[in-house]
């Protein structure tokens, strides 16, 4: 079965870390950012990664799904040069990935290998 390799086996958390754990995933299944399925194809162990302020952030282990997608031919732009090619433009954006989760949709037929 993809996504469950017995090198990366299921991770077993002390009693608090899994009250924390617990209580991140009520809030994303209450916001709609996550949904409960039956039977996944696929499987990632989460990571969770505790914050300075002391409140812990769930993290997904993808690093099997990684491995089972095709490389892409096409290395990604160094960041220079796309800041560089901003330049004369009215406006630059960026997203911030410090303080939050980005929710980017999927294609549906995808998001099944991302179970955790």
């Amino acid at each position: 079965m993809p996504g469950l390799n017995p090198n990366f086996p299921r991770r077993n958390f002390h009693l608090e870390i899994e009250k924390q754990i617990k209580v991140e995933i009520e809030k994303l299944l209450a916001a709609g950012f996550i949904k409960l399925i039956k039977h996944p194809t696929w499987l990632a162990n989460i990571v969770p990664v505790k914050k300075k302020i002391g409140v812990i952030r769930i993290c997904t282990d993808y690093r099997d799904l990684n491995r089972a997608c095709p490389k892409d031919e096409f290395s990604l732009p160094n960041m220079d040069i796309l800041i560089d090619s901003t330049s004369g433009q009215g406006m630059l954006s960026f997203m911030d990935g410090f303080s939050g989760y980005n929710q980017i949709k999927m294609s549906p037929k995808d998001a099944e290998k991302t179970t955790f």
